[in-house]
């Protein structure tokens, strides 16, 4: 059986993604055959595995990092939020149920079946399992029936590494407080501290760590610093920027930043492209003039159909257009740009239907049935080879589609106005293979595109990440806690 670690986060986006992609890159390095998983992730940016299931985006990040396949098993329950109160519930990639908070709660037991069954498996398969926490494990109002943070850990005897976001200020606080909330089991399981981000003099740091290892008994196992410009797909929306960091570049990209918005790492490779300037648009924010408005992906569709029109946005459609510009719908975006959008059984919302921007002669009906896969095609637009992948409900029909944006292997994909200002395709990821990123940027309006290659940006930073691992964490005792030293004491069976 293989050896486990758990990081966990003192708070929300502490780092825990980003140090288990290092971590897994660096033990990739050295030999090991090396697993992320994560027992509960809640997160509406997902990614299609090889099985033919529904991960969080992380940990198909780190599986990368890793050099292996994403899998189901990587991350068996997978919450999407569509309401303040209740989530799409996936298990082992597959939709199973909408539940409220209350109703998952009860459900946790089954939940955990599915988590410990998982990870069973991976450590059958590979030497080391690095898991990832999911929020703070001192939020003791969820103690009952956990399997995110420290029920998991509890339940497989696995150690724990406790990491905290010195960029947020308070970290000894953070660190001190989450032990303390702690049970007298809980606390023994942590074995480690990790500062995460910290840019300064570390001899002012110093006795703070020295205070704070004498009081807990716990050593630090690393102080991390602060990289500039590292890009790893985040987990979920906290993350956005509103501007990119191409600002004043030659075509400007306006996305409304809906409140159900899904899969936003889609425009990744547009914030990274230096002759873009995109600009994510809150409500009751004005809406800058733009080349190219993008529609995203969305939960919940009739509600952010419902939250665009709240907000002013069906006339701001029609003013770009009307002047030229251009308009892409992704995913729910594509299907708001039909006549209608019917949910007769409430699959997203309450049950009805509702009109659309009316830009596509075509209308989707929503169902249960979720199509996930990923997929290679090209682009109509200058016949530009592109990789994807889909996840979406619903079936849309009309006679748009007889004009395809997309040609697939046995199908066709989206659609064109008859006049190629709008177009639409139910296919994320296509920004990331450069071909079809020239292709869409020329359509709205950039002469000469020079796209970066996105997968070759990725691979550089997850090895940027591990030097700096390798550089600043004690590695020694590392070892010790995987069972990678041949005195070492092993702590996950």
């Amino acid at each position: 059986m293989s050896r486990g670690l758990m990081i966990q986060g003192a708070t929300s986006d502490a780092g825990k993604s980003t140090l288990v992609a290092g971590l897994c890159r660096l033990l990739k390095r050295r030999g090991i055959r090396v697993a992320p998983f994560k027992p509960q992730n809640m997160a509406l940016n997902s990614a299609v595995t090889v099985d033919g299931g529904e991960i969080g985006r992380a940990q198909a990040v780190q599986a990368q990092a890793c050099g292996i396949t994403p899998h189901t098993d990587m991350n068996p329950v997978l919450l999407k939020p569509n309401s303040d109160t209740g989530s799409q519930i996936i298990i082992h990639g597959q939709a199973v149920a909408d539940m409220d908070a209350r109703g998952y709660h009860a459900f946790k037991p089954k939940a955990m079946a599915a988590v410990l069954a998982s990870y069973q498996r991976l450590q059958k398969q590979y030497d080391v399992v690095l898991v990832e926490g999911a929020g703070s494990p001192a939020e003791i109002n969820l103690r009952d029936n956990d399997i995110a943070n420290m029920g998991f850990a509890e339940a497989v005897d696995c150690p724990v590494l406790l990491v905290a976001d010195i960029e947020r200020g308070g970290v000894f606080a953070h660190l001190l407080g989450t032990l303390a909330l702690l049970s007298a089991t809980e606390q023994t399981r942590v074995v480690g501290m990790v500062i995460n981000r910290f840019r300064g003099d570390m001899a002012l740091l110093e006795p703070g760590i020295d205070w704070l290892e004498a009081r807990l008994n716990k050593p630090m196992l690393g102080v991390l610093p602060y990289l500039h410009d590292l890009h790893l797909e985040a987990e979920d929306s906290l993350n956005i920027k509103k501007h990119s960091a191409g600002q004043g570049g030659a075509l400007r990209v306006v996305v409304p930043r809906l409140p159900r918005l899904s899969n936003h790492t889609d425009f990744d490779p547009l914030g990274l492209h230096e002759q873009v300037e995109l600009c994510f648009v809150e409500a009751n924010e004005i809406v800058p003039s733009a080349d190219l408005i993008i529609l995203p992906g969305s939960k919940s569709v009739r509600n952010d159909l419902a939250w665009l029109r709240d907000n002013g946005w069906v006339k701001i459609i029609q003013h770009h257009l009307r002047y030229g510009g251009k308009l892409l719908g992704i995913c729910g975006g594509f299907q708001m740009l039909g006549e209608m959008i019917d949910d007769p059984d409430g699959v997203e919302s309450d049950a009805g239907f509702s009109q659309g921007l009316g830009l596509l002669s075509m209308q989707t009906t929503l169902a249960t049935e979720k199509q996930l896969c990923n997929v290679q095609g090209r682009l109509v637009l200058d016949d530009a080879v592109m990789n994807g992948y889909e996840i979406h409900l619903g079936r849309t029909e009309g006679v748009a589609l007889s004009r395809p944006l997309v040609q697939l292997e046995n199908r066709n994909d989206g659609a064109i106005s008859d006049d190629g200002q709008v177009i639409g395709t139910y296919l994320h990821g296509f920004f990331e293979s450069k071909p079809a990123c020239d292709a869409l940027l020329r359509w709205a309006g950039l002469a000469n595109p020079v796209t970066v290659d996105y997968q070759a940006r990725r691979e550089a930073d997850i090895d940027r990440l591990a030097d700096m691992l390798e550089q600043h964490l004690e590695l020694a005792q590392l070892d010790n806690l995987l069972g990678l030293n041949e005195n070492s004491k092993v702590f996950c069976a």
